[in-house]
């Protein structure tokens, strides 16, 4: 399978909670228009708990790629600051659907609420260099992807080790692509990946093409057609922990490239 677009559908997934309730609950144009012209605190809040089903759909979305440490309700809490940012920001007059807009500001917040915690360790940023610095040399000097055999073999480990530490690195990619980089070492890139309601960049279509196809299916599931790592193992028929391995495989790479272009 080639990732052509990230409209394809891969396959039919059902309406989430959040997207029934807009699609089924009374109009809230009255609430819009309280809030946007006359500046109306209650229909404020009234829209963000009409839309409070949205921030809970991306907390627990981002939630499923991190270490059990990390709280549902604070990501829910920074959650709802994003969806107010979005109500301050958003302009109904321009015809957009706000769950579109919204979802990308709901996660931003999110990102950088788990940035500020700073919680990932050094040692997982040191193995992610390493296994960036392999995968580097070998895309190099292979002209292609390389596989985890090539990438074990050239930092001295066995494939089961590598995988464990896809295992172990998997949840920082969830956080944010530059996460294994020190902010002084590439000052000003964002490589974070887009999600399924953001505007996808040609370079970033361009950058998964070339991965592996089975990481092609899992960057398309995931990020786009919105399945857990666990259901994208039902489709695939691999384990989760497999599922998590090539998702960490992808993104580390993907990181990389988007870097490569940004610098």
């Amino acid at each position: 399978m080639t990732v052509t677009s990230p409209a394809a559908s891969v396959i039919d997934v059902p309406a989430t909670p959040w997207e029934e309730r807009v699609q089924t609950d009374h109009p809230v144009d009255s609430l819009w228009d309280r809030y946007k012209r006359e500046g109306d605190p209650s229909a404020r809040d009234r829209l963000v708990v009409h839309y409070s089903p949205l921030v809970k759909f991306v907390a627990g979305r981002v939630r499923s790629g991190l270490p059990p440490s990390v709280e549902q309700a604070e990501l829910v809490s920074d959650g709802v600051i994003g969806l107010m940012d979005a109500l301050e920001k958003f302009e109904p007059e321009r015809g957009l659907q706000f769950q579109t807009y919204a979802v990308s500001r709901i996660r931003g917040a999110i990102v950088d609420g788990l940035r500020a915690a700073d919680w990932v360790p050094r040692s997982v940023r040191e193995k992610i260099r390493d296994i960036d610095a392999a995968q580097a040399k070998l895309e190099r000097s292979l002209g292609h992807s390389p596989s985890d055999s090539e990438v074990a073999a050239e930092l001295g480990m066995s494939v089961a080790e590598l995988r464990k530490v896809y295992g172990q690195t998997a949840h920082t990619s969830v956080v944010s692509f530059e996460t294994g980089l020190d902010e002084h070492e590439v000052p000003h890139a964002t490589t974070d990946l887009p999600g399924a309601d953001d505007d996808i960049p040609p370079h970033f279509l361009a950058a998964v093409r070339e991965l592996p196809q089975r990481d092609q299916i899992v960057v398309a599931l995931y990020y786009w057609e919105r399945l857990t790592l666990a259901e994208i193992g039902q489709v695939l028929g691999v384990t989760e922990s497999r599922v998590s391995q090539l998702h960490s495989r992808a993104t580390l790479t993907l990181r990389r490239k988007l870097l490569e272009t940004a610098v």
